[in-house]
């Protein structure tokens, strides 16, 4: 019965009699606000929370509202069978701040639009739609009776950098426990080309302030005596990295860096990046190198210094002659595996004071790297099911990104984190217009359903392995007995 509810067929048709469902979930999910930067949305992320949860009952599940100094985590669960192995998705439903009024969005963007086959409204892809996805996924498992237990953990503060997830999970961690963790937020290279996160890049926040008088003053009874915060912070920048090549020139900046092996680059290669591609998708008239294997290790397995603002002086039209008295400027680094943030805070601030005193340097928020499980049965078992839904094994790439739950829930629950996501660079993560597609829901439930027969049919672990090891994945030996029995033909039937 298990393996004729996850063939192929069974779960088209399951997607297929679901979508009208899924839909209206979606419109819902959407139109709450859930914006996590913003103080006056508190109320829409309380709305938001108490609508996961029902949610949550809605489909059978046992739901829990983690309160933390922050924003909520939601907690979900199907099953406590102490026999079976336990999986749990991650997944953030708050989002980033979207404006009409100030972007050039084609509709509202807190209004689910319905396009054909397409789902406009800010969420839809990040990371509303593929939470959704799977859940419908853990339905059709239900249904399935697979002898898997299954979790869901929803956050309000991953685009925030998640200050808070740490306290509130390390508070519930009993009762969160679990064998493994599926983080479903990263995106393919292209359509039809699946790729999963083999690792996440860090971010360290940096601000540089600098001031030198307590006004304005006139540029010319002032001009070449008076210092300039704004030209001397751009000096010191300058001075930092390069800004045409990228390189940065701080020293020891770049140690602890290992560059790809030779089977990743082969697979950034198989991956299905173009050039040409990425700068469509994110409207760049120019980039920096137009080799695409460069392109692809400088956004995903090397460290940047960026500056994202600079503010003092005089900004409005025209030229106003002051002299400002104080500057700031505005930097992260993204970080890779290896890279110690300690160290390169270190590194910038020795260079910063050696070449201007006055300058003060400010550390701001981090979130650390995360090199990630490529081999092992989880692993395996991400990429059978990715190709079972997609007909297409995904290859192993690296994430630009950061997601700064998925070190904490490695720390914290100690077992593997695996990634299976679901967006594409067309669907605007973070931009205008940003929107999800029926094509990778429905084969996104699929892949999920598909993913908890693999898990099923593993058994359950002997031990926890020791987080950041890739004996954390080799440690899921397959379970002996009636579960085994259960999940095994699933797991082989249903790929055809």
């Amino acid at each position: 019965m298990i393996a004729e509810k996850l063939t192929r067929e069974a779960l088209t048709a399951f997607a297929r009699e679901s979508r009208e469902a899924f839909e209206a979930l979606l419109k819902e999910f959407v139109e709450v606000p859930t914006v996590s930067v913003d103080p006056t949305k508190k109320d829409a992320i309380r709305e938001g929370a108490k609508l996961a949860a029902e949610t949550i009952r809605r489909f059978g599940g046992e739901a829990r509202v983690l309160d933390t100094p922050g924003n909520p985590i939601v907690s979900g669960s199907w099953g406590s069978n102490p026999d079976w192995p336990t999986v749990t998705v991650y997944n953030h439903l708050d989002v980033q701040p979207a404006s009409r009024e100030t972007e050039p969005w084609e509709t509202e963007p807190f209004v689910f639009t319905k396009r054909g086959d397409r789902y406009l409204g800010r969420g839809t892809t990040d990371d509303k739609g593929p939470a959704l996805t799977a859940l419908f996924g853990i339905k059709a498992a239900l249904e399935a009776g697979l002898p898997v237990n299954l979790r869901v953990l929803w956050e309000f503060e991953e685009e925030i950098g998640s200050p808070s997830f740490e306290r509130g999970i390390s508070a519930a961690a009993a009762e969160l426990a679990t064998d493994s963790v599926l983080v479903s937020d990263t995106i393919w290279i292209a359509r039809g080309k699946p790729a999963c996160p083999a690792g996440l890049r860090g971010l360290q926040g940096l601000r540089l302030t600098l001031e030198t008088g307590t006004t304005d003053q006139h540029s010319g009874v002032c001009g070449g005596a008076a210092r300039n915060p704004i030209a001397e912070l751009m000096k010191l920048v300058s001075e930092c990295f390069d800004a045409t090549t990228g390189r940065v020139k701080v020293p020891g900046f770049y140690d602890g860096v290992v560059p790809p092996t030779k089977q990743e680059l082969e697979d950034f290669r198989r991956s299905g990046f173009t050039v040409a591609g990425f700068k469509k998708d994110h409207l760049f008239k120019s980039l920096r190198t137009n080799d695409a294997l460069d392109v692809m290790k400088r956004i995903w397995a090397m460290p940047t210094f960026e500056v994202h603002g600079v503010v003092g002086g005089y900004t409005g039209p025209g030229v106003k002659t002051v002299i400002p008295p104080r500057a700031e400027v505005k930097i992260s680094c993204r970080l890779v595996p290896n890279q110690s943030a300690d160290k390169v805070v270190k590194a910038i601030a020795r260079f910063v004071k050696a070449r201007n005193k006055d300058v003060q340097l400010h550390v701001e928020g981090r979130l650390d790297p995360y090199k990630g499980v490529t081999t092992g049965p989880l692993a395996d078992a991400v990429k059978r099911s990715m190709k079972f839904a997609f007909k297409r094994e995904p290859v192993f790439v690296r994430e630009g990104g950061s997601i700064g739950a998925v070190v904490t829930m490695e720390k914290v629950l100690k077992v593997p984190v695996v990634f299976m996501g679901l967006s594409l660079p067309e669907h605007g993560y973070h931009a205008p217009n940003e929107n999800f597609d029926w094509e990778q829901a429905s084969g996104g439930m699929a892949a999920f359903a598909r993913y908890f027969a693999e898990v099923a049919a593993l058994g359950k672990p002997s031990r926890i392995a020791p987080p950041g090891k890739a004996a954390a994945a080799r440690g899921a030996k397959p379970a002996k007995g009636p579960a085994r029995k259960a999940a095994r033909p699933a797991a082989r039937k249903s790929g055809k």
